[in-house]
Formats: structure tokens, sequence, C-alpha cells
């Protein structure tokens, strides 16, 4: 199709659509961060050189992990697992986060307050709420590899729950506060019997200071820690230093 005489476009430009069909048999050919397949039609069933560099550099965490046709070898990465994350609290902030991390498919997210008039309205379909009276009781039942963050109305239960998630475990888990928040907490967490090193893998204050304290500007700071977070062979410092950190 020429965009200007067939479709009435002033762009120019050329694409090359490929059209696949997977069925079940063909699904458990897939294996692996990357998937890598011969174009039938195209000539060389052997991949080439820069097909073979391509597919080192990606499984390495290297290259970039875009889906590409190279040398009629077709080369896509695989969509990890959705890491499950549990915000707990639905005030300003915890709204914020929910609207901004909800469409991506990245997360699996549990919601969590202690009523339902708490919530708004219209929560996204990909978004799991729960009610607790004690939201803390919950964290017995979060997976452990979940990230975590804890942004309540109450100082008092948002400390029960940096006390329960250490206790438990969790890949990551970000509180909202200030610096001396955080100085109060960390001497409250010792004395409840936790190592300074375990209490160190909380993240506080979350978001990124230089993009301000609106509800929306720290759910995008903490979005992008959490995006970084998730990349192949992504360094913690690197993403504590992005957003959900310090």
């Amino acid at each position: 199709m020429a965009l200007g005489p067939d479709l009435g476009q002033c762009c120019g430009g050329r694409v090359t659509l490929l059209c696949e069909v997977y069925d079940a048999a063909r699904m458990g050919e897939i294996g692996g961060p990357i998937h890598a397949r011969h174009v039938p039609g195209t000539t060389d069933r052997n991949p080439s050189l820069r097909v073979q560099r391509a597919l080192a550099l990606a499984r390495n965490g290297v290259g970039p992990l875009a889906p590409a046709l190279i040398d009629g070898w077709m080369i896509e990465p695989v969509s990890p697992p959705a890491r499950p994350l549990w915000i707990f609290g639905a005030g300003h902030v915890g709204r914020a986060l929910v609207r901004v991390l909800a469409p991506l498919p990245q997360f699996r997210i549990t919601w969590i307050d202690t009523a339902r008039t708490r919530f708004p309205e219209d929560i996204d379909a990909a978004v799991s709420p729960a009610l607790a009276q004690n939201p803390a009781d919950l964290v017995a039942h979060a997976p452990q590899d979940a990230a975590h963050l804890v942004l309540t109305y109450s100082h008092a239960l948002d400390l029960e729950l940096c006390h329960r998630l250490l206790d438990h475990g969790f890949a990551r888990a970000g509180l909202i506060g200030s610096a001396s928040k955080w100085a109060r907490f960390r001497k409250r967490l010792a004395a409840l019997g936790h190592a300074p090193e375990a209490i160190a893998r909380i993240d506080c204050p979350i978001g990124t200071p230089g993009l301000g304290k609106h509800p929306q500007a720290i759910a995008i700071g903490v979005a992008g820690a959490l995006l970084q977070d998730m990349r192949p062979n992504a360094q913690r410092g690197d993403a504590a230093r992005t957003g959900m950190g310090k």
C-alpha cells in the first residue's frame, strides 16, 4: 500500500508486517526470555552472524529487547510474569499510584485498605481491592517476591506494616514519609528486634525529590523506579536512585 495514493496520507515510510498463528502446540515451543524463529519464505534458514550476535546480546541483557526482524529471523522478548505489587492505603497518593501503575502489564496489583468507602468508585479491572480491619494481618498472605508500598492514613499502621513485612520477607518495600518519620521508624523497628541491614531494605521516603511532593509526581517517581528495577540485570542501587528509594 502506498500511503499517499492509496490512503490519502501525506507521510512516507515503509513497514514490514509479519502475521503468525500460535496454537497450543506452537506455544509449547516458546522457552526462555527470548523467542527467535526463522520466518518462512525468507532465504537463509540458518541464523547469520548478525542474528547470533543479537541473540547473545539480548540473552545477556546487553542488547535491545525490542522485537526485530534480522536476516529472515524474528527475535522478540517473551513477556515476564507480572510482579505482585501490594499497595497499602487508598488515600491521595495511593490513588495516584494505582492510576499510574494499573495500566502497566508488568504489575499485578493488590490494593488494601480498611473500608470500601476509602476506595474510588471506579477501580481498574486489573486491580484487586482487599478490605481488612487491620491491613497488617494480610501481610502473611503476600507472595515472597512481592513489592510493597506502605502509605496509609496512620503512622501506627505504617509502623506495624513495616514490622510485619520485615518478619515476612519481600522483594522490595517502600514507605511514604519524611526523613524525620523514617528516623523515628528505624529506632522503633530496631527496638522490635530488626537488624539495621534488614531495616535498610525499606526505602523511605519514596518518590523522586526533584519531581516534587504532588501525589502524581510521587507516583511517577515510584513507577519509574519499579520499572527500572525490572530491567534485565538491573542493579538495585540504580533503581533506588531513580524513584522508589531515596
